[in-house]
């Protein structure tokens, strides 16, 4: 890879500076000869008040803002291959986007005066233009810009998948997953964790459509299988197929719901002749139960035919419960020359008078409480660890 170092001002990398508010990223640089944000770099997610404020106040107070790179493309434009989020901070201030607080004072770049503007806009940034070579010119670059982008903000799976995998088909994606002024965005949030601008979304529907990939790594897998599509049919219908199937199975939205492997489920358990309301009512009344520890865990098994108690981590028997369940259990059997682990009593083997420890032991509902059972001393028995096991929800 050939590269060559090179000074420009503020200003003349913000000639033309051009921010799309709708997709969340700046165009244009160098009177439109500078892509800011090309297919396979990640969205601008400067635009917090905290990190793109620290890019201008850097430049007010002198400091470097470090090298920048940019890569030369076909007929001698140019693209940004490292340095999109520091560029495009400072074309949205150029653009009084948002402001800086200044001897406490918030101001935006056409409030300041005449000589720190001029400060800004002949602050020199530090290029460095890159070239890839041959047949491979492509790959070198695309290698180059994840070598780069180890330190900073490290991308994520996603970003990197997107940056590998760059073309129509991406480009689509991130128009439909990541762009926060999707009007679908708020629905998604109640069962996918975002962000838009880090591709979250993106990424679940990446997970979802491709799981039944014949490969290690599936999502690159479809990522690469599709790279070339003018369409995302595929990949957007199954999203909200799986989306519109979990709005039909439950009437209520919770917190709860975010993040789940909705794609799994619904692979689980669509074909399931599951009636809404039962299910409704079953999640309403285990949200509310105190034993249950694990609330996210109440979907799966309530989809699952509330067998699998695992999952809602229910709360277990305090150790001063266990503690005093134990010893009466215990004088109990010593007296009565049987075992103290009940079901082990009731046998013909070795252990039906083996006095268990303590830490030998297990509490257990003696009336399950998938059937109602109570989790307090009444409905307390200690049982040796094998019969636990095996009694389940019996």
């Amino acid at each position: 890879m050939k590269t060559e170092l090179k000074i420009y001002t503020v200003e003349e990398i913000c000639d033309g500076f051009e921010y799309n508010e709708l997709e969340g990223k700046g165009l244009y640089g160098l009177a439109g000869q500078l892509t800011i944000q090309p297919e396979y770099q990640r969205n601008y997610i400067y635009a917090d008040g905290k990190r793109d404020v620290a890019v201008i106040d850097s430049v007010l107070k002198g400091y470097p803002l470090g090298l920048i790179y940019f890569n030369k493309v076909d007929g001698g434009r140019l693209e940004v291959l490292d340095g999109q989020q520091r560029i495009t901070s400072l074309g949205r201030f150029l653009k009084n986007k948002f402001a800086v607080k200044i001897n406490g004072l918030e101001q935006i770049f056409d409030g300041l005066n005449e000589g720190m503007q001029r400060m800004i806009l002949d602050t020199k940034l530090l290029v460095y233009i890159c070239e890839g070579e041959g047949e491979r010119a492509e790959d070198e670059i695309k290698e180059w810009f994840e070598t780069i982008n180890i330190v900073g903000i490290p991308l994520n799976e996603q970003e990197k998948l997107n940056s590998i995998f760059s073309g129509k088909f991406v480009t689509l994606c991130k128009a439909e997953f990541s762009n926060s002024q999707n009007p679908q965005i708020q629905r998604w949030k109640s069962y996918v964790k975002g962000p838009a601008d880090r591709q979250q979304f993106l990424a679940t529907a990446m997970q979802w459509v491709s799981r039944n990939m014949d490969a290690k790594d599936k999502v690159s897998a479809y990522m690469s299988a599709h790279r070339r599509d003018d369409n995302i049919n595929e990949i957007k219908t199954y999203f909200n197929t799986v989306l519109d199937w979990v709005d039909s199975k439950f009437d209520d939205v919770y917190n709860e719901m975010q993040g789940l492997n909705w794609g799994e489920l619904y692979e689980r358990f669509h074909h399931l002749p599951l009636n809404h309301t039962e299910l409704s009512a079953k999640v309403s009344e285990l949200m509310h139960d105190d034993y249950v520890t694990n609330r996210k865990g109440i979907f799966e098994y309530v989809l699952g035919g509330c067998q699998d108690t695992k999952l809602l981590n229910v709360r277990l028997f305090d150790k001063p419960t266990m503690r005093k369940v134990y010893q009466q259990q215990t004088d109990k059997a010593k007296a009565e020359g049987v075992s103290n682990c009940p079901y082990c009593a009731i046998g013909h083997d070795q252990n039906a008078h083996r006095i268990w420890k303590l830490e030998e032991m297990d509490a257990d509902h003696v009336t399950a409480w998938s059937k109602g059972g109570s989790t307090d001393i009444a409905n307390c028995q200690m049982l040796c660890k094998t019969h636990n096991r095996a009694k389940g929800n019996r």
